[in-house]
């Protein structure tokens, strides 16, 4: 009992100590609670059949991510107890010195764990019950739902799935803190905040070599990831780049520390200017376990910037792309002219006779009135020929390409429109027209690097040939539009050429591209299964790409990767902003004695307080400024990557990402300063 009570008055009166301890416990307890909710919470929300199929893949995968995250938070509380049990050697110490054995104190730390875990666990689950509705509501809107059914729910199963995970985390962190008490020294811990590391001068010579070894190791990693991109043609590839980023990361910070601290050292008006002197020697005290902690951090605040802005962009762009890339209701398309040679590979005779007849001549087979239902329409035609490939319209070029881009299929017959045909479509889309001379063609396209391929053999003014016509191109780079309706930007090319030299025995598809009559969103989804159920019944072989389809995926996939990236980002920063903090504190802590000589000496509070911002801002923002560096190359790898999706919307990703970072990392930066100015603090 009475150890029980003393854990409760050593709680009472370190609270201030461990504020950063607790809440970070707290943010990451209710981050992992409203993450898990999300299928609970979105259970009353009125939704299509196919979004509900959607979220339900939503919450499975970010249930895979919890026990990833669980495995950092993990990781967190264990390093954080490391630090606060170093904070209280002295006191430890006097116990011992009083009698008390090893078994009650770590049973006073068991009891002092179990109390934070309660605590930190009520406060967290109240606060993620809160959040967890602002999250459903973020939710509502991603989806367009109907929240009229809403409610606000307690989630039972992400409220046992919290405290079972943060139960085992708890449980690990008694059983590292009895093994550490059990290691304990007497004189360590009486004596312990006053030793500190023999600062040693690393070879200069040894750490420029370093240096510049690992600073060109990791030049080759940044070109490896952008500009030599086409070379990660299999997925085991990524990992070269990766794991040189992190040795060269490693070995930076560590030749680094050296060779700043001897020009620091070496440059005498700055050195002795203040109490940079005082700074440098408490840096480098420190500095064997700061480069690797710094090492950990910097790559855990890469991945955090990484993450959030190619998330919020793939987000954003596809949300942009939707009004852009699907402007129509409906876009129905056909096979045609199938050779009676494909019955040998399994069609049916009635395919192929169907083949023969329009999409508009199919409905009127079916008794089916398409144009009651239909506002306006289009209809084109798209035509294939052998002899025009690919390899044909990149001509002299084509060799020079496959060196560089060896995986594209060069052998696949080409999209080509006659030019009144891309017109209409661009006309009804909304898009650029063109006029052609009989003997001309340009590319339509909008995929990127599709478009840098052709934008070459433009530039060259290559020559095709078709339909016993040899035609040049009229621009010199690809013109941007599509025909197919999407959520991505995957048009790879179409050819346009004059209508006067099409051969309509080559016609291979036949496209329908229609608006609805009505405008509502519940009139449009009748329509649209009125006119898909009767082709399903029918059994035409009509595919069909809707609006309401692509939507529905876009925000689907944007949802998915925005919450996972939300998830893993927030977590990554909390717990790198979280590892430098009680670091910080930590430290501070050892350095109450060396801040008391300085004012013995006459130094006044004012220089004092100057003193340890410096120094805590070296700690934050040097792992930081490196992160940034490699984020460049990263979202520019990103970008290559995510291409299809477009990258319109980079900079306000970007922007938010900035924002996230100033407020949790500065944001942590600022309590660490104050909480440690006040643990410095002369007591009157």
């Amino acid at each position: 009992m009475k150890l029980f009570k003393l854990s409760l008055k050593n709680i009472r009166k370190s609270f201030k100590d461990y504020a950063i301890y607790f809440f970070t416990l707290i943010l990451g307890i209710s981050i992992f609670y409203v993450f898990n909710a999300i299928d609970s919470q979105t259970v009353m929300l009125d939704v299509t059949s196919s979004t509900k199929e959607i979220i339900k893949l939503m919450t499975n995968m970010l249930s895979g991510v919890s026990v990833f995250v669980s495995f950092i938070l993990g990781f967190l509380i264990i390093y954080a107890s490391r630090f606060l049990i170093k904070r209280r050697n002295k006191e430890f110490g006097i116990y011992l010195t009083l009698g008390m054995s090893k078994r009650k104190i770590s049973m006073i730390l068991f009891f002092e764990t179990l109390f934070i875990g309660i605590i930190s666990l009520g406060v967290g689950l109240i606060l993620g019950f809160l959040l967890s509705q602002l999250m459903s509501i973020l939710v509502a809107n991603m989806f367009d739902a109907n929240m009229t059914k809403f409610t606000f729910i307690f989630s039972t199963s992400a409220c046992i799935k919290t405290i079972l995970y943060f139960m085992v985390m708890y449980i690990l962190v008694m059983i590292f803190n009895t093994i550490n008490i059990s290691k304990c020294k007497l004189i360590d811990l009486l004596h312990g905040n006053k030793k500190s590391e023999k600062i040693r001068l690393k070879n200069r010579v040894v750490c420029i070599i370093i240096f510049l070894i690992s600073a060109c190791l990791l030049g080759y990693a940044y070109y490896f990831v952008t500009a030599g991109f086409e070379k990660l043609d299999t997925a085991n590839k990524i990992f070269i780049p990766i794991i040189i980023g992190c040795v060269t990361t490693f070995f930076i910070f560590w030749s680094l520390s050296g060779l700043m601290l001897e020009i620091v050292m070496r440059m005498k008006k700055i050195y002795y200017k203040g109490l940079n002197s005082f700074i440098v020697r408490q840096v480098s005290s420190k500095i064997n376990t700061t480069v690797f902690s710094m090492t950990v951090i910097c790559l855990m605040l890469f991945v955090t910037i990484c993450v959030l802005s190619a998330s919020l962009t793939l987000k954003n762009s596809m949300q942009a792309n939707i009004h852009k890339l699907a402007p129509a209701d409906i876009q129905l398309t056909k096979s045609m002219n199938l050779s009676d040679a494909l019955l040998e590979e399994g069609y049916k005779k009635e395919e192929i006779e169907e083949s023969k007849i329009d999409i508009l001549d199919s409905f009127q087979d079916m008794n089916f009135d398409f144009d009651n239902y239909i506002k306006d329409s289009v209809e084109v035609d798209i035509y294939h020929t052998e002899d025009l490939t690919l390899n044909h319209t990149l001509g002299s070029l084509l060799d020079t390409i496959r060196t560089q881009f060896r995986f594209l299929r060069y052998d696949s017959p080409e999209d080509i429109m006659k030019l009144s045909d891309y017109n209409k479509v661009a006309r009804f889309y909304g898009n650029k027209e063109y006029t052609l001379k009989e003997n001309e063609y340009l590319v339509v396209a909008d995929f990127n690097s599709m478009v840098n391929v052709r934008n070459m053999a433009l530039n060259n003014q290559e020559e095709i040939h078709l339909f016993d016509h040899t035609l040049t191109p009229a621009y010199t780079e690809c013109q941007d539009g599509f025909v197919e309706m999407s959520s991505q930007h995957i048009n790879s090319g179409i050819i346009v050429v004059p209508d006067s030299i099409i051969d309509e025995n080559y016609r291979a598809y036949n496209v329908v591209i229609a608006n609805y009559k009505k405008s509502s969103k519940e009139d449009r989804l009748e329509i649209e299964k009125t006119i898909l159920n009767a082709i399903q019944e029918s059994e035409k072989p009509i595919s069909n790409n809707t609006k309401i389809d692509i939507t529905e995926a876009s925000v689907g996939l944007g949802a998915l990767v925005t919450f996972i990236g939300l998830y893993l980002g927030v977590i990554f920063l909390i717990s790198s902003a979280a590892i430098l903090a009680l670091k910080e504190l930590s430290e501070s802590s050892d350095n109450k004695e060396r801040f008391r000589m300085l004012r013995r000496i006459g130094t006044d509070e004012k220089m004092l307080n100057r003193a340890l911002f410096k120094q805590i801002a070296i700690f934050f923002l040097f792992p930081l400024m490196i992160a940034i560096i490699h984020s460049v190359f990263g979202i520019l790898f990103s970008v290559k990557v995510l291409e299809i999706f477009g990258n319109e919307e980079l900079l306000p990703s970007i922007l938010m990402t900035a924002l996230f970072l100033i407020i949790i990392y500065g944001g942590y930066f600022l309590i660490t300063y104050y909480c440690s100015k006040n643990i410095i603090k002369e007591k009157l």
